[in-house]
């Protein structure tokens, strides 16, 4: 399917729905073709844990607790016992 720019604006979400079901749609301009409008695919794997060792949390940081915020949620009277 080709598809000149200003139609391809006008009717973008169509136009992504039918490459979403496989169809390969080709913009155009003055009929010119100029760009694939076609499903992506990713470049690669991901690749899980690459910051291991070079970034450091302290358990604490996460988990432990903040009297202020806690005075927030439970009311300061709860905090002092």
């Amino acid at each position: 399917m080709i598809v000149n720019i200003s139609e391809a604006k006008a009717q973008l979400s169509k136009l992504i729905d039918r490459v979403y079901h496989g169809e390969k749609v080709v913009i155009a301009k003055h009929n010119l073709p100029i760009a694939d409008l076609v499903p992506h695919k990713p470049e690669g794997k991901r690749e899980l844990g690459f910051l291991r060792g070079q970034v450091d949390v302290l358990d604490e940081a996460l988990f432990g607790e903040d009297v202020e915020i806690e005075g927030m949620f439970y009311g300061e009277d709860a905090c002092e016992s």
